[in-house]
């Protein structure tokens, strides 16, 4: 490295330290030789680059509604998560940006007996928003309270393999399963599972008491939540408050960012992408996983009970087009499972679900009907879009000789009384970054959120013997049966998997993003910073 190279790599970290002004910096770059747009941007860069505490943060979110609770087991929306993963709540592990598990407020893991055993060894000295001590009994309060025999948590279906957790003095919990899972520290990432403070066994969740980054200071339902930092916190965090709105209305969430009300807001309207790509000192926020647009089928619930109806459906719908005129090419076409290929274990089954009208109208016959009608329930709530998708879903249909009839259903009640209530719908799945993770929350027989009703004997057993199964070359066979299974016989229609697309100001900081769920994973709140 030159002398002049050492020098603006000491400068470019004095900026991100807060120790180099704008003025300063700029001036030294230009006398080197540097255009002024360039040194600009160079400034820009580098007091990015460095996190700093300080500043409100306020993001907009296209998610909330008016029935949203503090009670972690009712979370089930794009506003809610953000509780539990990096807001007040503190899991035992976190997702990194590179899909890895990091231990969180457990210090170290280690399993034993086959992956059937887990010792998590907690952190010393963690303290809950008031003052208490969170031991290894709040720990095993808070999982019993989502798995227990009355619990109607969602994260009840993902923790269906444990048999017990158990204290082992106050720093140390045991769990032990039904049988070996070596994805199982992978699990316990889940938004829902942030601990709480506990007593006599029940844990206390009334008031938003976590062991979290920020420390709540209100909460309207459907309308916005305040925080502020947690300075007793664990870990570094940034921000000195935060504060996310629910704004559903795609449009108004854009007005919001363009205002300057916001400095950040989650799935942007694509319609009108370009007037945020060319907005003032703003970064795309554009990361493509495995989150996805479906339409699940319900099929105990008639006409989805036959095979061939759900099968002529599938063929009679343009993916293709829904990726282009839907997600403006920010994504790709669904083929009804519901892993892309960034999980692993993912395949893409044979037949690809492409437009077909004329097979669609070939299952219908086979089925005993010339023509079909159908209710399909949509609403924007569930993805931005999502009435122009179920309208676009309408018109490909039409030449299959199937009549689909489009309610518009409310925003605000959505996920309450259409989504899992409605026998055809629209949904929005973000990610997990485990396979077995997935399939357990959405398609095993006794999932809180299996949309579909689908209970297929064979996958059910292989999910268990899957999680269990620690040669790789079987495992990998097991989920692809997995897969082909819920392509041909199942209910989901996986339209199309989406990118998280939104809007950051350059005034905020971060680093590599993550995959997993939209919003860097949810871990946002606690990652970024004030530039």
């Amino acid at each position: 490295m030159s002398e002049f190279e050492h020098k603006l790599a000491s400068a470019q970290r004095a900026v991100g330290l807060g120790k180099l002004s704008r003025r300063d910096f700029i001036q030294f770059t230009m006398a080197a030789g540097f255009t002024l747009s360039a040194s600009q941007a160079m400034f820009a860069t580098a007091a990015r680059a460095a996190p700093k505490k300080g500043g409100h943060f306020k993001s907009g979110v296209g998610h909330g509604q008016t029935t949203d609770s503090l009670d972690p087991a009712t979370w089930s929306n794009g506003f809610t998560f953000h509780f539990g993963r990096s807001l007040f709540g503190a899991p035992l592990c976190q997702v990194g940006a590179k899909n890895e598990i990091i231990p969180h407020v457990a210090e170290s893991i280690e399993p034993s007996d086959g992956a059937k055993k887990w010792v998590f060894k907690l952190r010393k000295g963690i303290t809950f928003h008031d003052g208490r001590t969170l031991t290894a009994d709040d720990v095993v309060n808070t999982i019993n309270y989502h798995i227990g025999p009355d619990a109607k948590s969602p994260a009840k279906s993902v923790l269906a393999g444990v048999d017990s957790c158990k204290a082992d003095g106050k720093d140390t919990v045991v769990f032990t399963l039904k049988s070996g899972n070596a994805d199982f520290p992978v699990l316990l990432t889940d938004y829902h599972l942030g601990i709480y403070p506990s007593k006599d066994g029940k844990i206390d969740f009334a008031k938003g008491i976590g062991a979290g980054p920020y420390v709540l200071k209100s909460f309207e339902p459907g309308v916005k939540l305040q925080a502020e930092r947690n300075k007793n916190y664990f870990k570094d965090t940034w921000f000195d408050s935060v504060e996310m709105l629910s704004i559903v209305d795609v449009a108004a969430r854009t007005n919001a960012y363009l205002s300057g009300e916001v400095h950040y807001i989650n799935r942007a309207d694509l319609k009108t992408i370009d007037m945020l790509k060319n907005a003032p000192d703003t970064e795309l926020y554009n990361v493509s996983g495995s989150a996805h647009y479906s339409a699940p089928m319900q099929v105990d619930q008639k006409p989805f009970d036959k095979l061939e109806i759900r099968q002529a459906l599938k063929w009679a719908i343009n993916r293709q087009e829904i990726v282009d005129k839907i997600l403006y090419g920010y994504g790709s076409p669904g083929n009804d499972v519901p892993l892309s290929g960034a999980i692993k274990y993912a395949i893409n089954p044979e037949p690809v679900y492409t437009y077909d009208p004329d097979k669609a109208k070939s299952l219908l016959k086979k089925a005993g009907l010339d023509g079909l009608k159908v209710d399909l329930s949509a609403s924007d709530a569930a993805f931005a879009g999502g009435v122009d998708a179920a309208l676009l879903m309408a018109e490909h249909a039409k030449k299959a000789g199937i009549e689909i009839n489009v309610i518009r259903e409310p925003n605000d009640s959505y996920w309450d009384n259409v989504w899992l209530k409605k026998p055809w719908c629209l949904c929005y799945w973000g990610t997990r970054p485990a396979a077995d993770m997935f399939l357990s929350i959405s398609l095993a027989a006794d999932a809180a959120w299996n949309d579909t009703h689908w209970k297929n004997p064979r996958f059910n057993e292989l999910l268990v013997a899957a999680r269990s199964e620690l040669d790789e070359k079987k495992r990998a066979a097991q989920y692809a049966e997995m897969l082909q299974l819920v392509h041909d016989d199942g209910g989901q229609m996986v339209l199309a998997f989406n990118n998280y697309v939104g809007a950051l100001s350059n005034k905020i900081g971060h680093g590599s993003f993550n995959t997993d769920l939209d919003d860097d994973g949810g871990y946002n709140w606690e990652r970024w910073w004030m530039a």
